[in-house]
C-alpha cells in the first residue's frame, strides 16, 4: 500500500503539477520507510521475537509520519499570518545542518498551509494521516494481537 500511496503522490506531482511542500516530502519519506521496512520484514521472515522489532520500527515510522501530518493539518487550518514560501527541502539539506532544518520545516511555510487538492473533502495531509492511522491499527490488530495469541497456544 505504501508503494501505491507514493505512486499516487508522484502522479499528482507530475501529472497534475502539484508541487509538494516540505511537510509533504517528510510524509513521503515516512511512507517509503514503512514500505521498505515491511518489505525487508517479509523477505527476512523473522522469528516471533524479531517480528516484534519490525512492528515497533514500523509503528515508529507511522507515528512520526502521523505527527508531521497533524502539524500539516494544523497549518492548513491555521495559516501563518506572514506567508513565506521559504526554500525547498533540497536547498535546506545542502545549506544547513539537520539541527537547523527540522525547526525550519515544522515552522511551516505558505506552501504548507495551502490545500491544492482534495478528495472526498479531505486534503492530502488528512489522507496521509488517515493512512498512518490505518497502518498503525493494522499492525496492532494483525501483528501484536496475532503474536500474543500464538504465544498463548504454545
Amino acid at each position: 500500500m505504501s508503494v501505491l500511496l507514493i505512486l499516487a503522490a508522484l502522479a499528482l506531482q507530475y501529472l497534475e503539477n502539484i508541487a509538494p511542500c516540505p511537510m509533504c516530502i517528510l510524509q513521503r519519506f515516512a511512507f517509503i520507510a514503512i514500505g521498505i521496512i515491511t518489505f525487508i520484514a517479509g523477505i527476512h521472515n523473522p522469528s516471533k521475537g524479531g517480528k516484534f522489532y519490525y512492528y515497533m520500527i514500523t509503528i515508529s515510522c507511522c507515528l512520526a509520519g502521523g505527527g508531521v501530518s497533524i502539524r500539516h493539518l494544523y497549518l492548513e487550518n491555521n495559516p501563518p499570518e506572514l506567508f513565506d514560501c521559504g526554500a525547498d527541502l533540497g536547498y535546506l539539506l545542502e545549506a544547513f545542518p539537520l539541527t537547523k532544518i527540522f525547526p525550519m520545516i515544522f515552522r511551516g511555510t505558505g506552501d504548507c498551509s495551502e490545500v491544492p487538492w482534495t478528495f472526498m473533502g479531505m486534503s492530502l495531509a488528512a489522507w496521509a494521516l488517515a493512512w498512518f492511522i490505518i497502518f498503525t491499527v493494522s499492525i496492532i490488530v494483525f501483528g501484536f494481537l496475532k503474536h500474543l495469541r500464538s504465544e498463548k497456544t504454545i
